[in-house]
């Protein structure tokens, strides 16, 4: 997605460690006119998927999956990190490894909001190692529900999530996809990388 790309290229900062920092427009000042466009993009690839939910993880992902949700007319439903009190009953829980944290967690989602009737689209803003996108899709099987797919903002071609998932047969739309972040400078996948 040219807009997407552009804006990385004009408000992105790559850190040490392969961090893309874009948290002035995507994961804590949020642009909600790029994520309206980054939702009707979700939607034109995922359309006649039928999607009756959308599941994000806390916390980044939330605005995303939220303006998403509208365009299909759907609940998010967002897996989080903790249990808390307001979570009652049952629940379907994966461990994610964190690669901005490094760390590991549980992820937790309410049996009530996850039915095998559901047919799921996961939304996220990044993928690297991919461990979030599998601990998302394991709840999903749990649950025994339908993956539709993973829409992602921003993948890191360049490390292995995204070609193990879909190695695996998980269908994975990203609307950036970047081959390098070599000495500060961003570089987008031309049709060498998946």
């Amino acid at each position: 997605m040219q807009l997407l790309e552009e804006r990385i290229l004009k408000d992105g900062k790559v850190r040490d460690g392969n961090v893309l920092k874009v948290d002035n427009f995507l994961n804590h000042q949020m642009d909600i006119t790029l994520f309206g466009e980054m939702a009707r993009e979700f939607y034109r690839l995922f359309q006649f998927d039928n999607v009756t939910k959308i599941l994000t993880i806390e916390a980044s992902g939330i605005g995303i999956a939220c303006i998403t949700a509208q365009v299909f007319n759907c609940p998010v439903i967002f897996a989080k990190k903790s249990k808390t009190k307001n979570i009652a009953g049952d629940v379907y829980t994966s461990k994610v490894e964190s690669f901005t944290h490094g760390g590991t967690y549980d992820i937790i989602v309410s049996k009530e909001y996850l039915k095998p009737s559901d047919r799921v689209l996961i939304i996220d803003d990044f993928l690297a190692n991919g461990s979030a996108l599998s601990g998302l899709s394991s709840l999903v099987k749990d649950a025994g529900a339908t993956l539709i797919g993973a829409g992602i903002a921003i993948e890191k071609a360049f490390q292995s999530g995204g070609d193990t998932l879909r190695s695996q047969g998980m269908r994975i739309e990203s609307l950036a996809k970047i081959k390098s972040m070599e000495n500060g400078k961003v570089q987008f996948c031309d049709n060498s990388c998946n």
